[in-house]
């Protein structure tokens, strides 16, 4: 699955997730973005757009998109790696625009 990081979401955890093609937004040209011209750039390029940005869901409008967005409760890099085994599941069970949030402990 390719999926686009975003850049509230340190790039290591691309690590954990060695089943799928991740890209950070700063490694496409996109860093700087506002989430709205990201998440339409990010639209037909990538499958699922991984932020922990906890206002995206109230700032954007995400009825209608193809991307599918997975939300983490932090962005914390620790509680992510001990985490990483939830976050690869909400990835397995995500689909084309799903939101989903995660909840790491």
């Amino acid at each position: 699955m390719k999926v686009l990081i975003d850049e509230c979401v340190p790039w290591p955890l691309h690590k954990l997730l060695p089943a799928h093609a991740c890209h950070t937004a700063q490694q496409q040209g996109w860093g700087g973005m506002k989430n709205g011209e990201l998440l339409q750039q990010a639209e037909g390029v990538f499958e699922v757009f991984l932020t922990a940005d906890q206002n995206l869901r109230y700032q954007q409008n995400l009825s209608g998109r193809k991307i599918a967005i997975l939300e983490l409760s932090t962005n914390d890099l620790r509680r992510l790696q001990t985490a990483a085994a939830l976050v690869r599941a909400a990835l397995a069970t995500i689909k084309p625009g799903e939101f989903k949030a995660v909840a790491v402990p």
